[in-house]
């Protein structure tokens, strides 16, 4: 199993099998969740954020230091372009030499000379690098989120409900679980399911606290691959047991989970009848949105586990993903009140 890349494992998953919303296999006694937070709620969880939070957080800052948890875009970078899902790509639209030799500007040879002028574009699938899934993304028995129906929202333009837009800038305190350092490992080993008890093991013996509304960050090691081994990148999906995902959610209230893996909980998953049963119970059972290839080496080289999380992701109509840049900013000891 080690050595099959993740696209085999995935395409395994898929075969013959649509995409999960439309699917015709039912999940036993699994239905999406209606919002707590009334029937108009496209958010979910992230209704935990609050303006006197934000106070209280912003005033436990512990330094002025900066932990960019992005990545950065490159032709070549890993991506899902084993479903068949566009691959990043950039292409310069102006150049320098095109505007001298094109007088594209019709400003004259001697203004385009003295000015170079370059433009450029990108084209990609929303789930690629940093980004967080809108709950949206995934669905069960031809509904999503609090009820909603694809045959009355969803269209060739996208979802009219709980798209990327509706998405409001994130804050909070955030939780840095290093399950790889925990394991003594650079990279968790291929396809490791990180279990429940080893969670709770873990959380007792580096003293963690996770409180309600907490925003937690996992990180399995695998970005020591990202920029430089593509092939090591996407043979490995190690990541959360849905048991794990379950008890953070279920028991300690989280309002944000995310990884530095490609799905957040482990690939293959095991269960026949739903090839991604952490992203159905998180997206559309408990409106529990997650960010994806969150860069995480920094704050845990640094041994912070408490810190002040921003992120701002792109307002796509519609969209079931969106791209964001994530910061994390140390914070004293803090605990919610």
């Amino acid at each position: 199993m080690a050595k099959e890349t993740i696209e085999v494992l995935i395409k395994k998953a898929v075969t013959g099998i649509t995409f999960v919303l439309f699917s015709s296999v039912t999940a036993l006694g699994q239905e999406v969740g209606k919002s707590p937070w009334g029937p108009a709620d496209e958010i979910g969880s992230l209704n935990m954020m609050s303006d006197s939070l934000n106070v209280r957080l912003f005033s436990n800052i512990s330094s002025g230091k900066i932990y960019d948890l992005g990545v950065e875009y490159f032709v070549g970078m890993p991506g899902f372009t084993e479903l068949g899902d566009p691959a990043y790509q950039y292409w310069l639209t102006h150049t320098p030499r095109g505007t001298v030799v094109g007088n594209t500007t019709h400003q004259g040879e001697a203004v385009n000379k003295k000015v170079s002028y370059t433009g450029d574009a990108i084209s990609m699938y929303t789930h690629t690098g940093t980004h967080i899934d809108a709950l949206n993304h995934f669905g069960l028995n031809g509904k999503i989120w609090n009820g909603v129906a694809a045959d009355e929202h969803l269209s060739d333009r996208g979802w009219d409900k709980s798209g990327s837009e509706k998405i409001p800038p994130i804050t909070g305190r955030g939780v840095l679980i290093d399950l790889a350092g925990y394991k003594g490992e650079d990279v968790l080993p291929g396809n490791y399911v990180f279990s429940l008890k080893e969670l709770k093991e873990l959380i007792r013996s580096q003293q963690l606290q996770i409180n309600r509304g907490d925003i937690v960050f996992f990180r399995t090691g695998l970005m020591k691959y990202f920029y430089h081994d593509k092939a090591k990148f996407m043979s490995n999906s190690p990541g959360l047991s849905v048991e794990a995902l379950q008890w953070l959610v279920e028991e300690k209230g989280v309002m944000l989970l995310g990884a530095d893996n490609l799905g957040l909980e482990a690939l293959p998953s095991g269960d026949s009848s739903n090839w991604l049963p952490g992203h159905t119970y998180l997206l559309a059972q408990k409106g529990i949105a997650f960010i994806e290839l969150l860069y995480l080496e920094e704050l845990a080289a640094a041994h912070v586990n408490e810190f002040l999380f921003i992120g701002l992701p792109l307002k796509i109509r519609g969209a079931s993903a969106a791209p964001m840049r994530p910061i994390a900013i140390p914070l004293k000891t803090y605990r919610r009140g």
